[in-house]
């Protein structure tokens, strides 16, 4: 697993497709640098990326709070079906069905409804699809997804929203985490080769 940065509190790494963000992850950075690992934030098990985990309990309780009070910033790289807009500032109403383990985009708000928003922009125009950047403002179950399915741009490879495609996992990526640390702002940043 490749590690982007390391120190006494914080362990930032890229998280391989497959591998489960608050269990397999944590055990296989324990074994690479020892120690107690703390999740803060996940990703879907198909997804990958760029994710940052404690060493300590104080640095999970200081990046608990970054999350908390949005000053830790995460974006995603995305390939998505069809010609989404060039830009885009969307929120919406989720709903989660725990039962399937799938979200849906409500029209009103009612028991469980989140408000869910992010922004896009389009990085480049391919013959059916599109690779798209995206920050997120809020992190939703499986948001990212959801969104774009919703406006009719499902992401490649993803079959739970709609895709009809081979691709084997959703093409999205968590390229990119910005956050307070030790009095600076620090990010770290990576893109998978598909990107």
């Amino acid at each position: 697993m490749e590690i982007l940065y390391s120190d006494g509190g914080i362990a930032v790494c890229v998280k391989p497709v497959g591998l489960d963000s608050e269990q397999g992850m944590p055990q296989a950075l324990k074994e690479q640098l020892g120690g107690e690992i703390f999740p803060v934030h996940r990703l879907d098990q198909n997804v990958g990326g760029v994710m940052v985990y404690a060493r300590t309990r104080k640095a999970a309780a200081e990046l608990s709070r970054a999350v908390q009070e949005g000053t830790m910033v995460k974006e995603y790289v995305a390939l998505v079906h069809g010609q989404p807009p060039e830009q885009g500032d969307w929120e919406d109403l989720l709903w989660k069905d725990a039962r399937k383990n799938k979200v849906f985009v409500v029209k009103r708000v009612r028991g469980g409804v989140k408000k869910a928003r992010l922004e896009f922009t389009c990085l480049e125009r391919r013959e059916d699809t599109s690779l798209v950047r995206i920050r997120l403002h809020t992190g939703r179950s499986h948001q990212i997804r959801v969104q774009f399915a919703s406006r009719g741009f499902p992401l490649v490879g993803d079959h739970k929203y709609g895709a009809r495609d081979s691709a084997p996992a959703p093409m999205l990526f968590s390229c990119k985490i910005t956050l307070p640390w030790e009095g600076q702002t620090r990010c770290w940043e990576s893109l998978p080769s598909w990107a």
